[in-house]
């Protein structure tokens, strides 16, 4: 299954650490990253109808440098190439380290071999939202009335609470009593995501649990078949306790272009929405992104236009080779999903770069730290606690990604020199433990930092 968790605690980042040609500056109460001002806008609700859709950006396609390693680069390669092969891993296995700073490959085996991703298909997923909504943008949840029915709308907000459902039902009810009346119909409209509601590539063991059937409402993140009915009935008891009598049951029905607006939720913004994502790795939120992504960019909100969004966005605004990808879903629980390492590391070297700041800034705020708790990261998944890797707790800043038969783990971390690395690896078929495999794999980003010597 995928990797998932609850977070109880931020991620602390240090001020331009991690930006391009800005030395790292330390404070003893921890890593804060600071605001550093970007050179490009976000892209808002454009509609991705050719190359022109991105005009400005990254030079396309650039030739990859390698580097001139120094003393300490030299033994990370060569400790690199003794760690990789072995046996927990598999012999199915890529990796890439990158320089932060000139872009030059330090390291490559067999980079640019297209593996599962599990969950590293978030990467993609939050860069494609950002850029197209970008992150102040918000999502609403309406109730109109009509007919003698309130018809809850949704709006493809996946963080819709029940605390939140109670005002929207307060708001409601104000308004249905200042006009006398006492009871009335509820009705659901999830229009807003058509047809398929699962992806190619789903398990049919993965859905409820791991994910939900992909629909435009949902409450409390509930895991059932039916987010919209469910969130519907939830939305009935509020109106009910409220003092509102609630005719029959809760039914689905397409709002009219009639129906008075009565009430209106907005979410946090989608760069907060992107960190909660990243640092629980939460799939619905990553499947329901994938669907506003496409609408933001005039598209239909599907899993093919979603994903073809997302392409393009990597392509023609940032000039990340596609090489080998394919992406079905948001979340990397298709088992279809293949990206290679290099092109995760492709996604994350944005992150270092001041002019991306504004935009993508969340991904690097987002990623889970090395040893925090409550985060996929955490001591709670046995990540980073053995004798090899234990020394990097604090220290890496990576995406996780867990399906059977497949683990990959990609970020960025400080290296000896003090110069940061981007990484990614990804190994899939290891008949080892999953446990086993995911120190295999922390040992490897601990030997990208150095403290693995």
């Amino acid at each position: 299954m995928s990797d998932m968790t609850t977070q109880t605690a931020a991620d602390p980042f240090e001020p331009g650490g991690l930006r391009r040609h800005r030395k790292p500056r330390q404070h003893g109460t921890g890593m804060r990253r600071a605001l550093v001002l970007a050179l490009a806008v976000p892209v808002a609700s454009v509609a991705l109808s050719g190359p022109s859709a991105f005009a400005a950006g990254k030079d396309m396609a650039a030739t990859a440098k390698t580097a001139t390693l120094d003393a300490d680069d030299q033994q990370m390669v060569t400790n690199l190439e003794t760690r990789v092969v072995d046996t927990r891993l598999g012999s199915n296995v890529s990796g890439v380290v990158l320089d932060a700073e000139s872009d030059a490959t330090l390291w490559d085996h067999n980079g640019a071999t297209a593996l599962m991703p599990a969950s590293n298909v978030k990467l993609a997923t939050a860069t494609g939202a950002l850029t197209i909504l970008g992150p102040d943008h918000r999502f609403t949840t309406n109730v109109v009335y009509g007919d003698g029915t309130l018809t809850l709308v949704g709006g493809g907000d996946r963080t819709l609470t029940t605390a939140d459902l109670a005002e929207l039902a307060k708001t409601a009810v104000a308004g249905l009593k200042a006009a006398g009346l006492t009871s009335v119909k509820v009705a659901v409209d999830d229009s807003l995501f058509p047809a398929p509601s699962l992806a190619n590539g789903w398990n049919t063991g993965y859905y409820p649990d791991s994910v939900a059937p992909v629909r435009a409402l949902v409450v409390d993140g509930n895991g059932v078949d039916d987010t919209s009915l469910d969130a519907g009935q939830a939305f009935a008891r509020q109106l009910a306790a409220n003092g509102v009598t609630v005719d029959g049951t809760v039914t689905r029905a397409t709002a009219s272009a009639h129906d008075v607006p009565v009430a209106r939720h907005t979410s946090a913004p989608l760069s907060a929405i992107v960190h909660t994502m990243l640092k629980q790795s939460d799939n619905n939120i990553a499947e329901t992104l994938l669907r506003m992504t496409a609408l933001g960019a005039g598209r239909a909100a599907t899993f093919e236009d979603g994903t073809a969004v997302v392409r393009q966005v990597l392509n023609e605004r940032y000039g990340v080779s596609l090489t080998g990808f394919e992406m079905y879903d948001g979340s990397g629980l298709s088992r279809a999903d293949r990206i290679p390492a290099a092109t995760l590391a492709e996604i994350l070297e944005l992150l270092t770069q001041d002019r991306y700041t504004q935009t993508l800034g969340s991904i690097l705020d987002g990623l889970p730290v090395s040893g925090e708790a409550g985060s996929t990261l955490g001591p709670e998944w046995g990540r980073f606690d053995d004798v090899n890797s234990k020394c990097a707790v604090g220290k890496v800043h990576a995406k996780t990604g867990t399906l059977t038969g497949a683990i990959a783990l990609s970020g960025l971390t400080q290296g000896k020199d003090g110069k940061w690395k981007v990484f990614s690896f990804i190994e899939n078929g290891s008949t080892a433990n999953a446990s086993d495999i995911k120190d295999a794999m922390d040992g490897l980003a601990a030997t990208v930092n150095g403290c693995w010597a």
